[in-house]
């Protein structure tokens, strides 16, 4: 794809170097500030703006104003402890290794629970939450599902009992060119509560999903492109429409010289699928093929199969029984799925999760220099906790799924 030789996707904007660059972006704070002020301080002293001009500015600015102020009680910071073990005295200890932010949607009559990305907290041996009042709170994951990279999170009642949860949009109805608000945490919580603004740059862009770790691409997601800043820290934040309603949770931007505005939030209906899905059980489902492998091309080649392709997925171990019914084997090389080319492991993948568990695919492959076809049924692939913690969700303590904008107190 031509995006593909773009220097770098940020898919772990959330975290890393949080702690290490505050006193740069302090310095830096500083002197943006002064250059805001002035330039504010001549727009404000410019006596040939249009009566137009003169309303319309004042009006956008209202309007973001007062969506601020019904969301950011809402917007947390999210920090993730890590489990750092000492060279020398062989003693281990809890160590904040990154922050990213998080947004409450939903309190039932014991919990408040709030969305994030799977990438910030991913790893962690601890998950603490900082509310809007600076107060922290220890959570616990419920559930991750690194192909979607979201995450939900619960505290106490008592935290948030005073907090009303954001409410989601329908992500269908948004429009290129409406605004955009970010509200995040950016370079850590001395930077909590920072709100950008901007359009909807694009209604539907097809990005990577990379795991934070390998680097490798997990899925390709159709995201909302935004200009609003987006900054180290705000993954997991809420994008925000004009009416204070969440249209997308930031995820991503691109980091590459000369590239800038160019950020991305996954649309409000698919947080809302799969946080749902998450609550319900600790994980969310997705459509499984039933056999394990690897991009063609990231084997290397010596031990590539006698296929007259360069691209595909090969077929490590064919491992459930619908997939070893329909004939599929070991050393397969799977080049298209239901006529859709299959250059790798991504491709394949984002087309089973168009799909339902259940569904009959077909699988064109090569077996040596012999071009075949078989139909597998697709079973059912639960996400798995990336995290170091004990997975929260309990069968026998199950959560009622949530109903976008509404609340129990």
């Amino acid at each position: 794809m031509r995006w593909a030789g773009v220097a770098a996707v940020s898919a772990v904007i959330g975290s890393a170097t949080t702690f290490s660059l505050i006193p740069f972006a302090k310095a830096s704070h500083t002197v943006a500030s002064q250059t805001a002020t002035g330039n504010l301080s001549a727009l404000t002293d410019n006596t040939t703006l249009s009566p137009a001009s003169r309303t319309s500015i004042p009006a956008v600015t209202d309007g973001i104003t007062q969506v601020v102020k019904e969301v950011k009680p809402a917007v947390m910071g999210v920090v993730n402890y890590a489990t750092v073990t000492d060279f020398f005295s062989q003693t281990s200890k809890l160590q904040p290794t990154g922050v990213g932010t998080g947004v409450l949607f939903y309190k039932d009559r014991t919990h408040g629970y709030a969305v994030t990305n799977n990438h910030v907290v991913e790893g962690a041996s601890k998950v603490e939450v900082v509310l809007a009042t600076g107060k922290h709170v220890q959570a616990q994951v419920v559930g991750t599902d690194p192909y979607t990279d979201l995450a939900v999170l619960r505290v106490p009642l008592a935290a948030v009992h005073n907090v009303t949860p954001i409410t989601f949009a329908n992500s269908n109805n948004i429009e290129t060119g409406e605004p955009a608000i970010a509200i995040g945490t950016p370079l850590g919580l001395d930077f909590a509560d920072s709100v950008t603004a901007g359009i909807v740059s694009a209604k539907q862009r097809i990005m990577p999903v990379e795991d934070p770790q390998s680097q490798s691409t997990l899925d390709y997601q159709a995201v909302i492109q935004t200009d609003a800043a987006i900054n180290p820290g705000n993954s997991g934040g809420p994008l925000v429409n004009i009416n204070g309603e969440v249209i997308g949770i930031n995820s991503s931007k691109i980091v590459a010289p000369n590239f800038e505005g160019m950020g991305f939030a996954i649309p409000s209906n698919e947080v809302k699928n799969i946080a749902d899905q998450i609550m319900k059980g600790g994980h969310a489902l997705h459509p499984a093929l039933g056999i394990t492998g690897e991009s063609l091309a990231s084997i290397p080649e010596q031990f590539w199969p006698d296929v007259p392709v360069d691209y595909g997925v090969w077929v490590k171990l064919v491992v459930s029984p619908e997939a070893q019914k329909s004939g599929v084997q070991s050393q397969d090389v799977i080049v298209a799925i239901d006529n859709h080319p299959v250059k790798n492991m991504a491709d394949l993948r984002t087309y089973l999760f168009q799909k339902k568990p259940g569904d009959v695919v077909a699988l064109d492959v090569y077996r040596g220099e012999q071009k075949l076809q078989f139909k597998v049924q697709l079973g059912e692939m639960k996400s798995v906790n990336t995290t170091r913690m004990n997975a929260s969700a309990n069968p026998a303590d199950p959560v009622t799924p949530f109903v976008s904008g509404q609340f129990d107190n």
